[in-house]
């Protein structure tokens, strides 16, 4: 008969004695448990102790975390939590430099126990740590774990950061400001900088004074990648947290000049260039955190084009009409613009129709959509200026096809425009786990007009490739998007390689895989196909759920949610090859290959799960539903309910694995498996199964009639027809 669900049987270690094996009642007070097992040591004061985890973070065991003790586990018996703090805090005080060493050491362990960390900062712990990192006395070690336990202690929110002193904002920033410092203290000063800009507006403007390109640069250019991902992180927090009019400031002198002027930095060939040699071309495969602050720092830049996405034309303003008349005098530079007021006036709107503006008179007026606004009269400018052949080109060419097949320029380029912005995602906040970069962004200083510019020969080169008329317009900005996106996809390195991809995606490519992706809908909708396609779908069902199946075996590693800081903040969960427990634990970084089951300290009975939810009915989406930059994490979370009415919590590192998991965990319960990448396999697998059927039955060669066996003359008459 199993034991009763509120009684678990663990080990309880001690030092120099032999541990206890006892049954823990889960209806019984945590501290009558301690207090019988300080018993079975015959050890006084049972006030004074707890009990932790033996193995993995080793936390300390509340009344609220004790329902998460699984049968077999192995716990320590320890001080308590406050007993814990006060010894640390004294030691850490004490004149013996080894001694304090020795405390530090242990306080920057310990202070990733949330349980610990109340105690000690109710103690005033945070303040004696801010004035050791003040009085610049410690150095190596010593403030390496420092500044560790610090860090550490106000991950947990406990504290606001506003309390903290000028004096000490100037400690950390010297740090990183130091030519030749330790790589530990390097490291914990850049996450700490970055966590003060994050979590406080205040201390933002404290950083930003203190910290300039310039000294950031440096840190691009080591060989060390957790030190450029923590540099990037910093620059991507200040550029985040920086006012508007602080953002789009220009500045003569970049790598002087204070991180709050941000449009004038990114746009500066120096950062671009280390960033591009040292990181992205660099002789290291660039991490999953790396990847996320490339992204982010791609989508920040892309941002500071949002102003002029949503101001609109004002077409009475004559500053704005000029850059009107400019387009047009680059376009027609041949033609003077003699004669009387009414010929100038028929001879623009002539030139207006030729540009192909949609109003002819007042071309303004085509600029006060917002988006793309102002955005698209500024990536028609950069074209005709910087690409003038290429500009009067398409004009030219165009203005000279027959009404009804010519590409009017004015009205794709602003379409065009949009759509990059829909496409980029400009405006938008970064979403968080999200690694979508593109190296070519970072490969030219004006990367964004450059891409236009690429994009609208595209366009042009399209619609000659169409034939097609201004009925069909939307039908050309369809198939333009759809070559644009498949060419993003494969994420090509520099600009000329972009063009390389778009050349090879000409129409005809693109109506060809658009037929090949809708081979399923088009070529099986015959009753005898149908009734095969039925039979078959069990088989490839059956198939898919067993390769969800061993994908879980093997295991994925999560990121934990929250974590702004990159260490040791990973977990890994993998399914028994019984298919009957899964498997799962903390881990120091994101691991290379399948971590073993030695390795994955607790465990869940597959027989103990409830059911699986996901995005918003997930206990951890409802805390985070403030975070405006949750939308993408959201769709990667989902959550494990099991007995006793907990949850353990996912999110997935991108949607192949959110599917490969959810699907594999419904089909663990015996529930229908739901996922987008589901349906796509199952209508791929189906129709390669029932293209090799079919392709059998053509192939199938009928052998002929053997020659009839002579019979005895009967009363019948046959006549055999051989040919």
């Amino acid at each position: 008969m199993p034991p009763p669900s509120d009684i678990v049987k663990v080990a309880i270690e001690w030092p120099g004695a032999n541990a206890q094996l006892i049954e823990i009642d889960q209806k019984k007070p945590l501290s009558s448990i301690v207090r019988e097992v300080c018993d079975g040591w015959s050890l006084s004061g049972a006030e004074q102790f707890a009990l932790r985890y033996a193995d993995g973070p080793q936390l300390y065991i509340t009344e609220q975390s004790r329902c998460d003790i699984k049968n077999g586990t192995i716990l320590r018996l320890a001080i308590s939590p406050a007993r814990a703090a006060r010894q640390l805090l004294e030691r850490i005080q004490s004149h013996g430099i080894d001694a304090r060493l020795e405390a530090l050491k242990e306080l920057a362990k310990l202070s990733a126990d949330p349980t610990f960390a109340a105690e000690f900062i109710t103690m005033e712990g945070i303040g004696t740590l801010a004035r050791l990192v003040e009085s610049g006395t410690h150095f190596g070690e010593m403030l390496a774990f420092t500044l560790t336990a610090f860090l550490e202690l106000m991950d947990h929110g406990i504290v606001s950061w506003d309390l903290l002193s000028l004096s000490f904002i100037k400690q950390i920033a010297g740090y990183v400001n130091q030519p030749m410092v330790d790589v530990s203290i390097l490291q914990r000063s850049l996450a700490i900088l970055e966590s003060m800009v994050l979590n406080s507006h205040s201390l933002y403007h404290r950083v930003a004074q203190e910290i300039t390109v310039g000294q950031l640069i440096g840190h691009l250019q080591v060989s060390n990648q957790e030190i450029q991902t923590y540099a990037i992180a910093l620059i991507n927090a200040l550029f985040l947290k920086a006012p508007e009019d602080r953002r789009q400031a220009e500045c003569t002198n970049p790598l002087d000049q204070q991180l709050t002027e941000m449009a004038s930095t990114l746009a500066q060939k120096h950062l671009r260039s280390i960033i591009l040699n040292h990181i992205i071309r660099g002789n290291r495969p660039i991490k999953a955190e790396m990847a996320h602050q490339l992204y982010v720092l791609q989508v920040l830049t892309f941002n500071l084009l949002e102003e002029r996405m949503m101001t609109k034309m004002d077409p009475n303003d004559q500053a704005q009409r000029d850059i009107i008349f400019e387009l047009r005098r680059i376009a027609f530079d041949g033609e003077n613009d003699t004669g009387g007021t009414e010929k100038r006036k028929a001879m623009y709107t002539k030139d207006y129709k030729m540009l192909g503006f949609t109003n002819h008179v007042n071309p303004a007026t085509d600029f006060t959509q917002t988006p793309p606004g102002m955005l698209a009269l500024d990536n028609m400018l950069y074209l005709a200026k910087l690409h003038q052949d290429t500009y009067i080109r398409i004009v030219l060419e165009n203005s000279s096809r027959e009404d009804k097949h010519e590409c009017p320029f004015g009205r794709c380029a602003i379409e065009l425009t949009r759509m990059l912005c829909e496409i980029l995602q400009v405006g938008e906040l970064p979403n968080e786990g999200c690694n979508d970069y593109h190296p070519m962004f970072f490969t030219h200083d004006r990367a964004w007009e450059e891409f236009f510019c690429v994009c609208i020969q595209l366009l042009n080169k399209t619609w000659k490739e169409m034939r097609a008329t201004a009925e069909d317009f939307n039908k050309v900005m369809q198939v333009v998007r759809e070559q644009i996106t498949r060419a993003l996809a494969m994420k090509p390195a520099s600009l000329d390689q972009l063009k390389s991809k778009l050349r090879s995606l000409s129409y005809s490519e693109v109506l060809r895989l658009r037929q090949t992706e809708r081979m399923s809908q088009d070529d099986f909708q015959s009753p005898p196909i149908i009734e095969l396609r039925e039979r078959i779908q069990p088989e490839i069902l059956e198939l898919i759920k067993q390769q969800r199946l061993n994908r879980l075996c093997e295991g994925s590693c999560f990121r934990k949610l929250g974590n702004r800081r990159r260490q040791e903040k990973f977990w890994f969960c993998r399914l028994s090859l019984n298919h009957k427990v899964l498997h799962y634990g903390d881990l120091d970084e994101s691991p290379q290959g399948e971590v073993p089951f030695e390795l994955l300290s607790d465990k869940i009975h597959v027989s103990d799960v409830k059911s699986v939810v996901t995005g918003k009915d997930c206990p951890h989406m409802k805390e985070k539903s403030a975070l405006k930059q949750n939308k993408e994490v959201l769709e990667l979370a989902f959550s494990v309910f099991y007995d006793p009415d907990e949850t353990l919590n996912f999110v997935a590192p991108n949607k192949y694995e959110y599917c490969i998991w959810t699907d594999g965990l419904c089909a663990l319960l015996g529930r229908e498996m739901s996922s987008d990448l589901t349906r796509s396999d199952l209508d791929t697998l189906i129709n390669m199964e029932m293209k090799l059927r079919l392709l059998d039955l053509e192939n199938i060669t009928i052998p002929e009639a053997p020659p009839p066996v002579p019979k005895e003359p009967s009363s019948y008459n046959f006549t055999y027809n051989y040919s």
